[in-house]
């Protein structure tokens, strides 16, 4: 609890600046070429950074890491953190390059669409010019960030991506008119970003004693081991992202403004997704990792019990809140200036497609780490794979009728396929079993969602939609609906005995004493 806490906050933080940020985006940008250009941009280096950064790379280091210092002691896991830092940055070095230099081919195959627009295709080749170079940094600073949170330290790889959401919204306030407008703003904010994360977490690792410093690269025993485990985990690990990615493709073949707007729509769901699904993840893998290190099974069968419990108690009544009032979330956040009404009913309606399967997200960052504490990245990743495929063949089924819906429903069917399937095979392994109180407190946390939600679409109806309309109270609207639903679910899953706020406040108490 204390390790979900720290990363959770650290992330609520970061998904709050990256909201003003994406409210600045909508407002100078909104959803014409510029803006899926940048986005366009933007996704590449971040694509890559979830597979080959935060990713795979800790599904494969952070268990190597954690086992390695708990069984050999420290040297030889400082040994192993230094030797796989200096064969990263030899390799990711050659792959900015190559990114760099043949970025007209990445772009096509990422947007193909945009090649029947040529300026658009060639203002999305140059911002990805000034983007591509921050996946060297960030994988860097993703290494830092796995080795601290190895040692138990969440707080400075948590606390890294604010720097991104503030450096990109110094660059758009400030270098907007000094560097070609907005969107090449943004793009340099991306890069400077990348910079400024790097430099944070060597400077935490520093101070923790676990400086490195680089050498040769040699591809040792364990740093072979580290990238063995880490090349199917390319797949396994950022299965969301890559289906995002999918539907990148697919909505650049859409009317114009298709990829803006399901970027702001997964933004909205991306929030819970990261505070949530990537809180729980991060602080449970090296968890499982020392658990099953010393023999300790039924110790890493109940962490995977109450992971999943957690995410439960968060993720369902986010799910039931977005799928039931997404036009107020859309309009509040983004709509005003180049992002008309047309944009925010779009958007909205792309919202309640991703929230549908936001559980499954989340539970695919829960489960997986299931199997890459036992050093098993395989498996994953063919249920990706799998996964992918159904993904493309919902796409291509969905984008006539659906347009926009049919992209977002594609992914939230393939996510489900995927956490079933994950779950499904830890169960028959004999390494999860749902307990009792899991069982018993599931179906209750749903009740309460549903009931939330019809409180909530009541509330909207009896008032709160003419004040969230209104200029100069929509922000206040937004507000007052926020609190109702955390009442209503807070309320309704206590006298469900869903929860019991006692667990929640004892579980807080330790990180309020501790600092996070």
């Amino acid at each position: 609890m204390r390790n979900v806490v720290t990363v959770g906050a650290w992330t609520m933080a970061s998904r709050v600046l990256g909201f003003l940020r994406d409210i600045l985006i909508a407002r100078f940008l909104g959803a014409g070429m510029a803006a899926d250009a940048f986005f366009v941009a933007l996704r590449l280096p971040g694509l890559l950074r979830l597979l080959f950064g935060e990713g795979s790379f800790n599904a494969a280091f952070v268990p190597a890491f954690t086992a390695t210092l708990a069984a050999e002691g420290e040297g030889a896991a400082r040994r192993l953190a230094a030797e796989t830092a200096a064969v990263m940055a030899a390799w990711l070095t050659l792959l900015a390059l190559a990114g760099v230099l043949f970025m007209p081919a990445v772009v096509w195959g990422l947007a193909p669409g945009f090649a029947a627009l040529p300026a658009k295709f060639a203002l999305a080749v140059r911002l990805g010019r000034i983007t591509f170079p921050y996946l060297m940094l960030i994988c860097l600073a993703a290494l830092l960030g796995g080795m601290l949170n190895g040692i138990g330290r969440f707080g400075p790889a948590a606390a890294a991506p604010v720097l991104f959401n503030v450096c990109m919204i110094a660059a758009l306030l400030g270098l907007s008119p000094l560097v070609g407008g907005p969107a090449y703003a943004l793009a340099w904010g991306v890069t400077v970003s990348g910079m400024a994360q790097l430099c944070l977490l060597a400077a935490a690792a520093a101070a923790a004693g676990w400086g490195l410093r680089l050498s040769w690269p040699r591809v040792t025993p364990g740093v072979r081991l580290v990238f063995r485990r880490m090349v199917p985990g390319l797949v396994g690990a950022g299965v969301t992202q890559i289906n995002l990615a999918v539907d990148v493709i697919i909505a650049s073949l859409l009317p114009a403004g298709s990829v803006s707007v399901l970027y702001y729509a997964d933004r909205v769901n991306q929030l819970p997704l990261g505070v949530i699904g990537a809180a729980v993840g991060t602080a449970l893998l090296p968890t499982l990792s020392r658990q099953l290190r010393l023999g300790e099974a039924a110790a890493a069968r109940a962490s995977l019990n109450r992971a999943i419990e957690l995410s439960a108690l968060l993720t369902l009544p986010a799910a039931a809140a977005l799928i039931s009032e997404p036009g107020p979330v859309i309009a509040v956040l983004f709509g005003r200036g180049a992002f008309g009404a047309g944009d925010v009913a779009r958007s909205a309606a792309a919202l309640v497609a991703y929230a549908a399967g936001l559980p499954a997200f989340v539970l695919v960052k829960v489960l997986a780490p299931g199997f890459f504490a036992r050093g098993d990245t395989r498996t994953p990743v063919l249920i990706a794979l799998a996964a992918m495929v159904l993904n493309i063949g919902f796409n291509l089924a969905l984008m006539g009728p659906l347009a926009q819906v049919g992209v977002a429903l594609a992914t939230t069917l393939a996510a489900w396929v995927n956490a079933a399937s994950l779950g499904v095979l830890l169960f028959r392994r004999g390494h999860w079993r749902p307990d009792a109180r899991l069982a018993a407190r599931l179906w209750r946390m749903a009740a309460a969602g549903l009931a939330m939600a019809a409180g909530l679409r009541l509330a909207e109806a009896a008032g709160l939609a003419g004040l969230i309309a209104t200029p100069g109270l929509r922000w206040a609207g937004l507000a007052a609906l926020v609190a109702l639903g955390l009442a209503l679910y807070g309320g309704i899953g206590q006298g469900l005995r869903a929860f019991d706020w006692r667990e929640v406040r004892a579980g807080l108490r330790p990180a309020a004493r501790t600092g996070g």
